[in-house]
């Protein structure tokens, strides 16, 4: 059976990542998300009132599709949450290829320009971020329980690392208009992850003479 075609609404959020990640907020127009979607102006204020409301909405939408992509991805498969979490890392490398608006972050993108002017943006923003690094915090926490129990970190605080080397690595690869620094980036972060997942050795007795 054939998929059914996306409707008006969808076509205009699906153009909005695009647009929106390789333009960036301010500079994306309803016009060029219009075009892009095939669809007419009376199309998008039809579904949407304002490109501020787009905007929200296509955050909502973009993290939607985020988590159906990592909840099918191959890292969802070992038993071991050390294991998930460094799979987890490699896959976000692996994705990064294509075109830069193919994998930069939206959320990443928008809240950048619009946390100080655009406060529904900038909260959708942080709603979907603070969300997905949650969802990586718990294997955090399960690893941290099974590989590392007294470490001196919270797996909340580690998730949110994680997410700011992500985020980082998008700038970079937008600086240097290319993926490759920012695949280095995440070996970097997995390299590390893996230190913070080592046992402490335990302390030796003094002996007495």
């Amino acid at each position: 059976m054939s998929r059914s075609r996306p409707d008006s609404k969808t076509k205009l959020l699906q153009a909005a990542l695009q647009v929106i990640r390789a333009k960036g907020y301010a500079s994306a127009t309803v016009d060029d998300i219009c075009e892009a979607a095939g669809l007419t102006k009376g199309s998008f204020f039809h579904h949407f009132d304002s490109k501020e409301e787009l905007a929200v909405a296509a955050a909502e939408h973009f993290a939607a599709m985020a988590n159906g992509l990592f909840a099918a991805a191959p890292y969802q498969e070992p038993t071991d949450p050390l294991e998930r979490l460094l799979g987890y890392v490699d896959f976000r490398a692996a994705i990064m290829r294509g075109d830069l608006p193919d994998f930069t972050c939206l959320l990443g993108t928008m809240v950048q320009e619009t946390y100080d002017t655009h406060p529904a943006i900038r909260e959708a923003c942080d709603k979907y971020i603070s969300e997905h690094a949650q969802s990586v915090a718990t294997d955090i926490a399960e690893a941290k329980r099974r590989h590392a129990p007294h470490a001196p970190w919270s797996p909340e605080s580690l998730g949110l690392f994680t997410q700011a080397v992500i985020q980082g690595a998008f700038i970079l690869a937008k600086a240097k208009h290319g993926p490759e620094v920012a695949v280095e980036c995440l070996t970097h972060l997995r390299r590390y992850l893996e230190t913070q997942f080592i046992p402490a050795k335990p302390r030796r007795r003094k002996s007495h003479a």
